[in-house]
């Protein structure tokens, strides 16, 4: 069986560098996402499979594991991108926005892992990677929807790290602090300005997913080395 890589909330952006990156190493790579039609030109240039895929709905998670079943690829790598940003004062938030919010960032990386450790178990190994954020370690004002997500998913990957490290599967969760540059926009990048580099960022996902078990690691932080922290 062919190894494949995992993209949940593909896109532009760091998710497209990812799936480059991990193609290089010879995985068959799989972008996921609500929407797929802007993922052509990208599952064309790497030969990539792209399934929709809602990733807070259980059936659609549930679906999205099984094609990859009856593509006949074994996963071992999942990387859950999916994420949500609502920011607002308190008082003027709509609770309906919070509980996507929460959904996106926290509960579709639950349920993601849940159908990547059970595949993951079969096999003997795995790695899943988290896209966090600085909101996951430090609430900001007007920021309490996407830190609530987020303080979530940083609790869900140091719980699965420490459950699932012993049966061969590695869970790392990345602290992303500052902005990521975008090149769809068509500016290029330049480390002068306060933005992360997608590519750079992806290379360090495939490295912390290369390390040897006697070195793992369940969380790093990135940021660009002009941003305060």
């Amino acid at each position: 069986m062919r190894q494949a890589t995992l993209i949940i909330g593909a896109g532009s952006g760091l998710s497209a560098a990812l799936a480059r990156r991990f193609s290089r190493s010879g995985n068959k790579v799989v972008l996921a996402a609500r929407d797929t039609t802007d993922l052509s030109n990208l599952a064309e240039e790497i030969d990539a499979l792209t399934i929709r895929c809602d990733a807070t709905k259980q059936q659609d998670v549930a679906n999205l594991f099984e094609q990859i079943d009856k593509a006949d690829l074994s996963l071992s790598e999942m990387i859950y991108n999916a994420g949500a940003y609502i920011s607002g004062p308190v008082t003027e938030l709509d609770p309906e926005e919070i509980q996507q919010s929460v959904d996106v960032n926290a509960i579709g990386a639950f349920l993601a892992a849940r159908q990547s450790a059970r595949r993951m178990q079969k096999t003997g190994a795995g790695t899943m990677l988290f896209t966090g954020a600085s909101a996951a370690i430090k609430g900001y004002a007007n920021s309490s929807a996407f830190a609530m997500g987020k303080f979530a998913l940083r609790g869900l990957c140091q719980s699965l790290a420490r459950e699932l490290a012993p049966q061969n599967i590695h869970v790392v969760h990345f602290v992303i602090d500052g902005l990521i540059h975008q090149p769809d926009r068509g500016e290029p990048y330049d480390d002068s300005i306060i933005c992360l580099d997608p590519h750079a960022i992806a290379e360090s996902y495939f490295q912390i997913a290369a390390q040897d078990r006697s070195a793992w690691t369940w969380e790093i932080e990135l940021r660009p080395w002009l941003e305060n922290f």
